[in-house]
C-alpha cells in the first residue's frame, strides 16, 4: 500500500511539473528511463519531446526503457534478420540489438500511431509502433571513460580536442527504418526530428559511421574512391581510421571513376549526408559483427548547404517546422 501511495504521489508531482513547466528534465530522453517506471503510457506519451508529425507518423524521443526496447527490437530486425549482422547468444535469445551505449544515449524514434501498424509485427502497447530510429550521443552525455562509439574505429579524439570548446560534438548511430516504411516521408520525418534536436542542444558538429553492406571493400571500389577523391575531410577536419583497421579507399584513380555508377552505388544515408555537405574520414573500416564496410561522416553545421534550411528550418529556429505545422518546401 505504501508503494502504491508513493507512485500516486510521484505521478501527481510529474503532472504538476508538466503544468507549471518544471517537468522538462523528464522529457530529455535518456535520463527518464528509471523515472518512468510505473507511469501510465498515456502520461509518458504526453511527457515525450515530440518533434513532428505527418499523418499517423510521429517523431519523438524515447521516454522509457520500454521505448528503448522497441528500438532495440527494430534494430535487431533490420541489422540481424534483414542484413548480415552476427548476433551473440544474448541478442539471439532476446531478439534485440543492444549495447552499453543505449543507457547513456538519447533515442529518436518514429512511431506509427495508426491501428493498422500492428500488421508490421512490432506491436507496442496502445498500438503504437517504432518504425524508425536514430541513436544520438551528445558530448556532455558521455559517462566515465566511455567516449564516443566511433572512437573504436576512427581516431576522432584529436579532432574533438582541437575544436573544443568552441564546437559541440554529437554522435549519430544505429540509424534504421523498418522496410515497409523506407520512403521519403518517413526518412524526412526522422531527419526533421534529428535537425530539431541539433538546434535545441546547440550542436555544432555531427559525427558517426555510415555503412556499405558487406565486408569486401573492393565491391565498393568506385564509390569509396569517389568519396576519397571528392569528399575527404580537409586538414582542419581530418580524421583517420586506426592503423590496425585502416582500409585504403583510394582504389581507383580519379580519371577512371564512373561518377554516375559511383553515385548509384552509394547507400541512401551516405547520399543524404553528402547532400548536406558532410566530409568523409580517411580510410574505410570493416565491421565483422555487422557485416559492413564503414566510412566516417563528419558534418559541421556551419557547412550545411543553406538551401536545406528552407525545408528543415534555420539553425536559429528553436521549433521544428513540422511540429509547429509550418509549411516546408
Amino acid at each position: 500500500m505504501k508503494l502504491r501511495s508513493r507512485r500516486r504521489d510521484n505521478r501527481r508531482k510529474i503532472v504538476r511539473g508538466l503544468k507549471n513547466g518544471t517537468g522538462r528534465l523528464l522529457a530529455t530522453g535518456s535520463r527518464i528511463g528509471k523515472r518512468a517506471v510505473g507511469i501510465p503510457f498515456r502520461l509518458r506519451k504526453k511527457m515525450a519531446k515530440v518533434y513532428g508529425q505527418i499523418g499517423p507518423l510521429e517523431v519523438r524521443l524515447a521516454t522509457s526503457r520500454s521505448d528503448i526496447r522497441q528500438a532495440q527490437k527494430l534494430r535487431y530486425k533490420v541489422f540481424y534478420e534483414e542484413m548480415s549482422a552476427k548476433p551473440d547468444i544474448t541478442a539471439q535469445l532476446r531478439k534485440r540489438d543492444q549495447d552499453p551505449y543505449d543507457k547513456i544515449c538519447d533515442h529518436l524514434l518514429v512511431y506509427d500511431t495508426s491501428p493498422e501498424s500492428a500488421k508490421t509485427g512490432l506491436v507496442l502497447r496502445k498500438k503504437s509502433n517504432v518504425v524508425g530510429t536514430y541513436r544520438v550521443l551528445r558530448e556532455e552525455m558521455r559517462s566515465g571513460t566511455r567516449g564516443f562509439y566511433t572512437q573504436g574505429e576512427y581516431d576522432i579524439a584529436p579532432l574533438i580536442a582541437a575544436k573544443s570548446p568552441r564546437y559541440r560534438f554529437m554522435e549519430l548511430g544505429r540509424s534504421c527504418v523498418l522496410k515497409p516504411y523506407r520512403n521519403k516521408r518517413t526518412v524526412e520525418l526522422l531527419w526533421q526530428g534529428l535537425w530539431a534536436y541539433v538546434r535545441e542542444h546547440d550542436i555544432d558538429v555531427m559525427i558517426g559511421c555510415a555503412s556499405f553492406e558487406g565486408t569486401d571493400p573492393s565491391k565498393h571500389a568506385q564509390a569509396l574512391s569517389m568519396l576519397y577523391h571528392e569528399r575527404l575531410a580537409p586538414d582542419d577536419w581530418y580524421v583517420r581510421a586506426h592503423e590496425h583497421l585502416y582500409v585504403d579507399m583510394n582504389m581507383v584513380p580519379p580519371e577512371n571513376i564512373d561518377a554516375k555508377a559511383a553515385l548509384r552505388a552509394l547507400p541512401p544515408l551516405i547520399k543524404g549526408y553528402l547532400r548536406l555537405g558532410a566530409y568523409i574520414g580517411d580510410g574505410a573500416v570493416i565491421d565483422e559483427q555487422f557485416g559492413t564496410t564503414d566510412v566516417l561522416i563528419i558534418l559541421p553545421v556551419e557547412k550545411i548547404d543553406p538551401r536545406y534550411f528552407e525545408h528543415f528550418g534555420a539553425p536559429n529556429e528553436r521549433q521544428s517546422r513540422v511540429a509547429a505545422g509550418l509549411p516546408v518546401s
